[in-house]
């Protein structure tokens, strides 16, 4: 019997190892969600709104390493994709989107809905293909599966109606996706490196999300050299855990000794890091060694004194043998004592946190870290529940750590904890949300996890205000504006949306209320905790321009009459490192 070509599309789509399909349906995909249908084998998740289905995909293919299928219909559906595929490519998450298209017959004629995928996805996606013709069929669907799989990336296929109802020419849908190649740097530059590590007195790592598959190796190679180790937010799940050698963060959101170690050693090692803010890394006085997979990122961020093309785990492992080992360790010793000293002032909130009414963020993600089980999958939304996780969520060697971390976007949290919690059913996965992206994208969809009771728990942090964007117009001098708005009672609105919801007030209601909250497993939970809306925290280092930025903010709004807020802020965060 004869296949369509979104029979085959689903069929190639499954054989890649795609298990959910996450969108909306409409009238240009009306044929390949109808062949969805027919094939069975892959769960179609029907959302509220596009881009929560592609924040949930790309969660979902981030941990599993498998590609997920997202789709939207034509023109504005398929804008609603973009967001959230531009945080594929930058997480490098594998997402194929199915993009809807208008009939080929009416391709450039600015009819309704009509969009251009090549120009409208050119920023967003690693392949992108108009299949206008069945006999593209095979050869445009394996090109933008291998893309995705092996690049680590979202590709689009936007396809016409009338072509997906179309019957395929009858060719063979298999295909083979390779194995990830062995890449290392070449014999010379590699006996370069091992000699800048031999002749250097100290050295520091910093290491980012490269590190994923070579965790361990970056860790015996630190202790072989006497090493502290920092990493970047996307680092910290790997490199943090049962790390003797790991002294936290840097950047705006940055804790304990890594601003210092990388600062002070002779030499630094970046280990698949591509970390923005060069501000944070060390000038000329420190030599620098870049290693990463993607030559695209070698030297964009600081000058460097090597670069090497390389994959972490296989680089590293060449290195272990070939590198003397350190006997000094007073580097070492000096980097981890400032960041235990650090830890202690981090923990000024917390341990004083029953006792502090409005509830300070810091005690509520400290007790939710405690609470939690070992293999916990946390979510943050971009903003100041990125600072409480980095600061106070720990990781370990089951428990993962997600956010938009490299694209920033809001309201990431919800929608990706949910795509978790259908790819790993039974983890505990908790979405650490912020009110604006709660109510920006959560809200709508959490009907869609009350359908399928899917057990999320949602911790708002409710301080009716956009609290990061709050800071960072202090940190550049200005009175803060626009970031201010009224919330409901989220546990309220959940109650009445089927979700469990549960309200907190008193900080001697957070401990209770976690644990209710972790132990319910008939459906979503949404905590709406009533937090600190003064709250702050500091960086361990704080820029020069930071610091100067306060300091006008603060003088800009007593001269504006509102010396009350100054105070309140200031009061509401003594003891803040």
């Amino acid at each position: 019997m004869s296949k369509t070509v979104a029979d085959v599309l689903w069929e190639m789509l499954e054989k890649a190892g795609v298990k959910r399909c996450y969108g909306i349906v409409g009238d240009a995909l009306n044929p390949v969600v109808d062949a969805l249908r027919r094939n069975g084998a892959i769960e179609f998740i029907p959302v509220r709104h596009e881009e929560y289905g592609v924040f949930a995909a790309v969660a979902e293919a981030y941990f599993t390493g498998n590609p997920v299928a997202v789709c939207g219909t034509a023109g504005p559906g398929v804008v609603h994709l973009f967001n959230g595929l531009m945080d594929a490519r930058k997480e490098g998450a594998p997402i194929i989107a199915i993009a809807g298209d208008v009939e080929s017959s009416l391709i450039d004629t600015s009819t309704l809905e009509e969009l251009n995928p090549y120009k409208f996805f050119e920023a967003a996606s690693l392949y992108t293909a108009r299949l206008v013709n069945p006999e593209q069929t095979r050869a445009v669907i394996n090109t933008a599966i291998l893309t995705a799989v092996l690049e680590k990336g979202p590709t689009v296929l936007s396809i016409p109606g009338d072509v997906a109802a179309a019957y395929a020419p009858d060719q063979p849908t298999d295909f083979t996706i390779a194995a990830p190649a062995i890449l290392r740097p070449s014999d010379t530059d590699f006996e370069k490196l091992v000699r800048m590590i031999d002749e250097a007195k100290t050295v520091a790592i910093f290491g980012g999300d490269g590190c994923r598959e070579g965790r361990d190796e970056v860790v015996e190679l630190a202790c072989k050299l006497k090493a502290p180790v920092g990493y970047a937010f996307r680092g910290k799940q790997w490199l943090e855990h049962d790390n003797p050698n790991a002294v936290g963060m840097t950047g705006l959101i940055g804790y304990g000794g890594a601003y210092n170690a990388l600062h002070e050693a002779d030499l630094l090692l970046m280990l698949g890091t591509d970390f923005p803010f060069s501000e944070f890394l060390p000038g000329a006085s420190v030599k620098k060694v870049q290693i990463d997979k993607n030559p695209k990122h070698i030297g964009r961020r600081t000058a460097l004194d090597l670069g090497l093309v390389g994959d972490i785990k296989s680089t590293v492992s060449a290195l272990l043998p070939a590198v003397c080992e350190k006997t000094d360790g007073a580097f070492l010793a000096r980097q981890i004592a400032h960041t235990e000293s650090f830890h202690k002032q981090l923990q000024h909130y917390v341990e004083k946190g029953p006792a502090i009414k409005p509830i300070r963020p810091e005690f509520l993600a400290a007790t939710l870290s405690e609470l939690a089980s070992d293999d916990a999958m946390f979510f943050a939304d971009t903003g100041t529940a990125c600072i409480w996780l980095a600061r106070h969520i720990f990781g370990g060697k089951n428990r993962r750590l997600f956010g938009s971390f490299s694209w920033a976007s809001m309201a990431n949290a919800a929608p990706n904890a949910f795509g978790c919690a259908l790819a790993y059913p039974g983890r505990q996965c908790i979405a650490l949300c912020g009110d604006g992206g709660f109510t920006m994208l959560g809200m709508g969809d959490l009907l869609t996890q009350v359908e399928r009771r899917t057990p999320v728990v949602q911790v708002i942090l409710n301080n009716e205000k956009y609290d990061f964007v709050h800071i960072e117009q202090q940190e550049a001098g200005f009175i803060p504006s626009g970031v201010g708005f009224k919330n409901p009672n989220f546990a309220k609105v959940a109650e009445a949306m089927g979700a469990k919801g549960i309200r907190i007030e008193d900080p001697q209601d957070v401990r209770e209320g976690l644990a209710e909250a972790l132990a319910y497993k008939d459906g979503p939970v949404v905590v709406d905790a009533v937090v600190d809306p003064f709250a702050l925290a500091m960086p361990s280092h704080s820029p020069f321009h930071t610091v100067k930025g306060f300091t006008l903010s603060f003088a800009k709004q007593v001269l504006s009459g509102r010396v009350d807020t100054v105070i309140k802020e200031i009061e509401r965060n003594v003891g803040i490192v």
